[in-house]
């Protein structure tokens, strides 16, 4: 699916697979559209240095050794600009974009 993604999720995927089945390049491509979406916070451990931190509402993910982008929908509430400047570099760069949800990690066994 290209453009923005339709039914009732919150969440939807930008993955880094063109519409023709081909790997999206560079490879780092969800760090890096997510690093636009990023800011920079204090670290108030580390003698006012800043740290970078991903937006809780755009985050790279690997799903089955594809990397993705998880753009959750409330952005769109938040700063329409910044959910249609995603839409559109899906749309621009052919990618799919997929409605889905994310699960949380499962808890890990001692």
């Amino acid at each position: 699916m290209t453009g923005k993604p339709t039914g009732s999720h919150k969440e939807f995927f930008i993955q880094g697979m063109t519409q023709s089945g081909k790997e999206f390049r560079p490879s780092d491509w969800a760090d890096r559209l997510c690093g636009v979406m990023a800011r920079f916070v204090p670290d108030e451990d580390a003698d006012g240095a800043s740290h970078l931190q991903y937006s809780p509402y755009v985050r790279p993910i690997v799903v089955g050794g594809l990397r993705c982008v998880v753009v959750d929908e409330r952005l769109n509430d938040i700063e329409p600009m910044a959910y249609n400047f995603l839409l559109n570099f899906a749309r621009d760069n052919d990618l799919v974009a997929v409605a889905a949800c994310s699960l949380p990690d499962p808890p890990k066994k001692n």
